[in-house]
């Protein structure tokens, strides 16, 4: 069977949407960020948009829930992090995380820590670990290539794997509760 109608068409974006992440454990939510420097938190079944968060100076570049989805963490064109809560979509914390030029990428670890990719100020791929309040915890130069990096997790190992774009492997971390943190596993 051919998938030709839509089961719901979700309208409020302005322009070309980037972003779409499920909720982990709520049936029917969805996080959409686009173009126009919105995220909406969407309820699927009804087709409404429940929350919109317009406080985005440039554009969203990555988005991710928490493990209970009671966080989003965002990074966006404007080098700062952003944790909202997704009911009222107010800023819980903002921070700068990589001082370089390129996107940053952001995502939620098991414990509400949150692990961040992107560049140094000397154009450096580097991976970041901070606590739910984006304290530092850790900051680690990886190489100088250029592609950005995207980080992802694996609950259940507590497992991070790196792969960047124009990459030819995959790196892979344990994140721990003792120094140093982030250990490379080969």
């Amino acid at each position: 069977a051919n998938l030709e109608d839509s089961v719901v068409d979700l309208v409020a974006h302005q322009r070309r949407v980037g972003l779409v992440v499920w909720h982990p454990s709520a049936q029917n939510i969805l996080l959409s960020g686009g173009s126009d420097n919105k995220i909406f938190i969407w309820n699927v079944g009804t087709g409404e948009a429940l929350v919109e968060i317009d406080s985005f100076p440039d554009i969203p570049l990555s988005a991710c829930w928490n493990m209970d989805g009671s966080r989003i963490v965002t990074s966006c064109k404007d080098k700062k992090i952003r944790v909202f809560d997704p009911r009222t979509g107010e800023i819980i914390v903002e921070s700068w995380a990589h001082e370089g030029a390129k996107p940053v990428q952001c995502i939620y670890l098991n414990d509400n820590k949150i692990f961040t990719t992107g560049f140094s100020r000397m154009s450096e791929r580097q991976f970041a670990l901070w606590d739910g309040n984006m304290k530092n915890i850790v900051i680690q130069e990886i190489d100088s290539s250029n592609g950005v990096i995207f980080p992802f997790h694996d609950p259940d190992t507590g497992m991070v794997f790196l792969c960047g774009k124009g990459d030819s492997i995959i790196r892979y971390f344990e994140i721990t509760d003792e120094a140093p943190y982030v250990h490379y596993l080969n």
